[in-house]
């Protein structure tokens, strides 16, 4: 395969980070990200060059590009962390295969893509390019998570933005494991639908006394997990109302605000831990075997059914400036880049 020297990009336009916290919520990327044609990045000892088919955005990736996640912008560097697309060249015996991956080198909001040949996940014929596209991130921390949430011993246990396409993976797991999920969100409008999923209760947090509604739901199912993207003081009471030797496990910020930790004691007397959960640590702790069962796991769960990907919407690479704004407005599915547009 002859490529082309240049491709279009969504280059970073900043260095380092930021130094703020407002959240993965965004309304013009034009002052963090800018399209231009640059070179295709050669790939060298250990890494492998991929034609991206379709480029997944999850809330990370915004945090990134506005300097506020766990690892320093690069400017001059396509933004983007996961996709799924064709090997094209590299140190890997994978050339020509179709591939779901995290770059490591060059991010996937481009043509081309520039990774650890490691780190390249093969898909299954019959996975659909969505699926693909989003296999690594939501899917493998719902993996993960829901590890956590077996090894407790409870018959129940609450996550928060229930409503995201990773609620809905963790609330498929529990119904699948017959773990009962709880789980919290902002909208009335959600809660018939996660019923459906599986959720065996549901909290919206804009009710009237949702506090003292957990309290009441908690005397019953006693969950022992609290799986938190969001980390608000909703997020704090909520921890601070459950049984004792409870885990609140964080994994994400989508409150701009911190939340105030008011019953500490809770800590020393209830056995109760506060952790923190980054799926780049996972990946590097765990056994490699682990790994590849879950992968396999998650490909058969969306080929089945038994998960699904909610498209928000695919915006063609050319409009992302414009269009992806749009598109990340729909929180209740996940939203794609298209390069071949």
């Amino acid at each position: 395969m002859t490529l082309p020297s240049k491709m279009r990009a969504l280059i970073q336009l900043h260095d380092g980070y930021a130094g703020t916290q407002t959240g993965p919520d965004i309304d013009d990327i034009a002052p963090f990200v800018a399209l231009r044609d640059v070179y295709v990045p050669t790939p060298g000892k250990g890494e492998a060059l991929i034609k991206v088919h379709l480029a997944a955005v999850n809330p990370s990736d915004i945090h990134f590009i506005k300097g506020e996640y766990g690892q320093p912008r690069r400017k001059g560097i396509p933004a983007g962390f996961e996709a799924v697309g064709q090997v094209v060249g590299g140190d890997t015996p994978l050339i020509g295969q179709r591939v779901s991956f995290f770059a490591t080198a060059s991010g996937t909001w481009a043509e081309y893509a520039l990774t650890d040949a490691s780190r390249l996940v093969p898909c299954r014929a019959d996975l659909a390019e969505p699926d693909a596209a989003g296999l690594l991130v939501n899917p493998l921390t719902a993996i993960a998570l829901f590890d956590v949430v077996r090894d407790s011993g409870a018959d129940s246990f609450v996550l928060n933005a229930a409503g995201s396409q990773l609620g809905k993976l963790l609330i498929a797991l529990g119904r699948d494991h017959g773990i009962k999920p709880i789980a919290v969100v902002r909208r009335a409008a959600q809660a018939a639908a996660l019923r459906d999923l599986g959720a065996a209760e549901v909290i919206v947090t804009g009710d009237a006394d949702p506090l003292d509604q957990a309290r009441n739901i908690f005397k019953t199912l006693s969950p022992r997990v609290l799986l938190d993207a969001v980390g608000d003081q909703f997020t704090a009471d909520l921890f601070f109302a459950m049984p004792a030797q409870a885990r609140w496990i964080n994994y994400g910020k989508l409150a701009t605000e911190a939340p105030v930790l008011t019953q500490l004691g809770q800590l020393i007397f209830q056995g109760k831990e506060i952790a923190g959960f980054w799926l780049t640590r996972w990946l590097q702790q765990t056994d490699p075997a682990r790994i590849a069962e879950a992968f396999s796991d998650i490909q058969k769960r969306f080929v089945t059914g038994r998960w699904v990907t909610d498209v928000a919407g695919i915006v063609p690479l050319s409009d992302a400036l414009s269009g992806l704004p749009l598109a990340l407005v729909k929180t209740d599915g996940k939203a794609f880049i298209d390069p071949r547009q």
